[in-house]
């Protein structure tokens, strides 16, 4: 074991970023290029650009539960997440390269649609991402002691990630989106094969905090972890509160494919009020007086329906934001718009790079982990709402997406630091798959719902008032979230190497 990891140093933390990074810039050249080159390349609608992006929720369902449950349960070259991370990883530089050739692909294999060459390869980019991104984020779960550490190892996570992502936009908007995939491809295959070989991971991965006695016994087992293979009924009511988003999105999928759909929008309101109040009914429940795993999945089911709001706002964000500046500002060009599409995300992921580490994980320490995420919400909503009535410059734009930067900083690292210590540490991947539902579930809502109404009304300012709607929902739905409290204080690695000492002895 490297000696930064025995200490849990700063460098050491920066090491275990890189991976996450690796699949953080993936999805971030994603974003920054694959709207554009279908919009301004191939000539696909925005409803056709939705479909496309409802790969990656699809691909999330599928990835990141799965991929979870197995990791929680195999130890394949001395680790239980590092295979997982050096496939996805290899396979998503992979996929990157693709992004530019669509044209290329589908004259080769003699295919007529560029639709549907568009969604395979964004589905093999994003089930690549989804494999890894599971087993990066658990891993820094498993190497690191609940509390203000922990809380470090995901802000240091966005610090790293959010650094490699304004990067990525700077080179964008300079270079061009070619540019950039092609540089971000060699970037994160190297991210993604090298750094997992000098994290060492714990063989036991205990529940809900067992002393070092139980770990010595642990230890002494052939197999330490006991396994956990989750049912889908497991699964199933494990997301009691993301129903309603599950329904809508089977709808949406099957309206989509085979043309069938409820008259009006009965069956939209239908999911819309159930998940209103599947939401409401988790976030009312107390976890006061119950054991420890109970109060954790009540806690876990508060935390996926304060969650889930958020990422509608988001993800709808990222999409469509082309549409809303080609609507505020008619007089750029194809590759203007490009352009300042890409400065704005850079503003947006230079707040998010520096902000975790400056400023969230001081002030979470001080004041709580879910205090200080919701009031950074509340101030993400109120840029969004600015933006879509005064984003009437480039300059106003780049401005106010430094202020959304604020929440976003807090979305992608605090809510990891937050759930990791509600579950138990041996099912840390199953949960993390689960926690990524109410990402993914959401965005459905943003490929086909907020497609329809982004593509049906005018004034594409409508985007941004979506945004700011469902972003100030989750923050106030996260005020009825209880801070975790934290249950051990040691370095799980060297308590498990010690406890395996002690036996040999």
């Amino acid at each position: 074991m490297l000696e930064i990891q025995k200490k849990l140093s700063t460098p050491f933390y920066a090491l275990l970023a890189l991976p996450a990074t690796a699949m953080g810039l993936g999805l971030s050249i994603q974003i920054a290029a694959l709207s554009w080159i279908l919009t301004y390349e191939y000539g696909l609608s925005i409803s056709e650009i939705g479909l496309v992006w409802a790969t990656g929720p699809i691909a999330g369902i599928l990835g990141q539960v799965i991929i979870g449950i197995i990791s929680d349960n195999v130890w394949v070259m001395n680790g239980r997440r590092r295979v997982f991370i050096l496939i996805g990883g290899v396979l998503a530089s992979l996929m990157l390269l693709a992004l530019p050739n669509i044209g290329i692909i589908q004259s080769g294999l003699g295919i007529e649609g560029i639709l549907g060459i568009a969604i395979v390869i964004s589905m093999v980019l994003d089930l690549s991402i989804n494999v890894s991104f599971n087993p990066t984020r658990s891993i820094i779960a498993d190497v690191t002691p609940e509390g203000p550490l922990r809380t470090k190892g995901y802000t240091w996570m966005q610090f790293v990630s959010g650094s490699f992502g304004v990067l990525s936009y700077f080179i964008g908007a300079t270079l061009g989106n070619i540019a950039l995939i092609y540089i971000g491809a060699g970037v994160v295959l190297i991210f993604s094969i090298i750094p997992p070989f000098f994290i060492k991971e714990p063989r036991y991965l205990g529940r809900y905090g067992e002393d070092e006695d139980e770990i010595t016994k642990a230890a002494s087992l052939s197999d330490p972890t006991p396994k956990h293979y989750a049912s889908l009924t497991e699964v199933f009511f494990n997301i009691r509160p993301l129903w309603g988003f599950l329904l809508y999105g089977i709808y949406a999928i099957v309206k989509r494919l085979t043309g069938l759909e409820f008259p009006g929008f009965y069956f939209e309101l239908f999911a819309l009020g159930l998940s209103i109040l599947l939401i409401i009914e988790a976030l009312k429940k107390s976890e006061t007086g119950k054991s420890a795993e109970e109060a954790g999945k009540i806690g876990f089911h508060k935390i996926l329906a304060a969650h889930s709001f958020s990422w509608i706002g988001v993800q709808s964000m990222f999409i469509y934001f082309f549409a809303f500046v080609e609507f505020q500002l008619p007089d750029l060009t194809d590759v203007q718009i490009g352009s300042v599409v890409n400065w704005s995300f850079f503003s947006l992921n230079l707040v998010a790079a520096f902000i975790p580490v400056l400023l969230l994980e001081p002030l979470a320490n001080k004041f709580g982990r879910v205090k200080t995420h919701a009031y950074a919400l509340f101030v993400m909503a109120a840029g969004y709402g600015t933006l879509a009535f005064a984003g009437l410059t480039p300059a106003t734009i780049y401005i106010l997406m430094l202020i959304i930067g604020i929440g976003w900083a807090s979305i992608i690292s605090l809510p990891f630091a937050i759930m990791s210590q509600k579950v138990a540490q041996n099912q840390m991947g199953l949960y993390m798959g689960l926690f990524n539902l109410s990402v993914v579930l959401p965005q459905l809502v943003s490929s086909f719902a907020i497609a329809e109404i982004v593509q049906s009304v005018v004034a594409k300012n409508i985007l941004l008032m979506i945004c700011a709607v469902t972003v100030l929902a989750s923050a106030v739905a996260w005020l009825f979230v209880k801070e975790p409290e934290d249950r051990i204080t040691e370095n799980p690695v060297l308590l498990s190497e010690e406890a395996e000492d002690d036996i040999r002895s």
